[in-house]
């Protein structure tokens, strides 16, 4: 997810005259900053208390460290600022783990939301763990957290499934095999492929089930939309769409099994194929305990 510090808000004056001030000395050790993931402001106090004081400085975006900063009156002046991304990984964690061998503290914020979340942070962090350095989180904003918190969907139990697949086989085939997972899905999509994604997700899981589809949280022109699948995908018909988007999905209604159902499929299997064979197939086809359906094959055999 990007930044885009789109909230319209200005944060207030600071009574030290614009500047953000240091704490007296932060330990060394990988400082994880949860960034926004719109309004500039959702920052939390300890976050900005490590981005002022860190002895060296990571961003996923440089430039929009930079603006963050540079909104909540953060010195940069005179401390290393390094890029850290997907692409410059290999080179550039070496660099970080010298100076935390060194007793340094190292701050890292990605562009936007919680480091690790789709990020490029998981590898510096084992690494940094690896090595026996201190690994700490400042939390805070989190894209994920957000839209589950006003989908009105289940949070007790939910999956973070990140960016679908760009072509249509192949998202296809990764979401059948996430359709039964008993949670609430979270997926992040591109505007430019969210009407395509929604017909797969609505014909692969079943067009009835509830989901909401959440843009631009926290920002200026932020839009959650809930419904059914087929609904939403409906919704999304002749639009062009912008900004940053969270899909979620309900998860699957529990299936209700019809036993003499399963009892006519085991029947059918067992005529024509072995006992272990039949019973893999039919409890994978009804979602049902192998050990339960293995128990019923016996019983069906011992009476034939």
């Amino acid at each position: 997810m990007t930044e885009a510090q789109d909230s319209g808000e200005t944060p207030p004056e600071r009574e030290n005259g614009g500047a953000w001030p240091r704490v007296a000395r932060l330990a060394g050790g990988l400082y994880f900053v949860s960034t926004p993931i719109g309004a500039a402001r959702d920052i939390t106090l300890r976050g900005l208390d490590i981005l002022a004081t860190a002895d060296v400085l990571a961003a996923e975006d440089t430039r929009t460290l930079r603006h963050l900063c540079d909104i909540h009156g953060v010195a940069l002046a005179g401390r290393p600022l390094l890029a850290y991304h997907e692409h410059n990984g290999p080179a550039q964690r070496p660099v970080i783990l010298r100076a935390l061998a060194e007793g340094r503290s190292v701050a890292y914020a990605s562009e936007a939301g919680t480091p690790l979340v789709a990020d490029p942070g998981f590898q510096l962090a084992r690494a940094a763990i690896t090595a026996g350095h201190a690994v700490l989180a400042a939390p805070g904003p989190s894209a994920v957290l957000a839209a589950l918190t006003v989908s009105g969907l289940p949070s007790d139990r939910f999956l973070f499934a990140g960016f679908p697949p760009s072509s249509k086989g192949a998202r296809r085939s990764w979401l059948a095999e996430l359709a039964p997972v008993p949670a609430t899905l979270v997926f992040y999509e591109s505007p430019r492929r969210i009407r395509e994604m929604l017909i797969d997700v609505s014909e692969t899981f079943g067009g009835e089930r509830q989901a909401a589809v959440c843009r631009e949280l926290t920002k200026r022109f932020e839009e959650v939309r809930r419904g059914t699948l087929a609904e939403l995908a409906a919704s999304f018909a002749g639009q062009t769409v912008k900004g940053e988007i969270v899909v979620l999905v309900d998860r699957a209604a529990e299936r209700i099994v019809d036993p003499q159902e399963v009892e006519d499929a085991l029947r059918d299997r067992l005529a024509r194929m072995r006992l272990k064979e039949a019973v893999a197939e039919v409890a994978a086809a009804f979602d049902q305990p192998r050990r339960e359906v293995y128990q019923l094959a016996l019983q069906l055999e011992g009476k034939a």
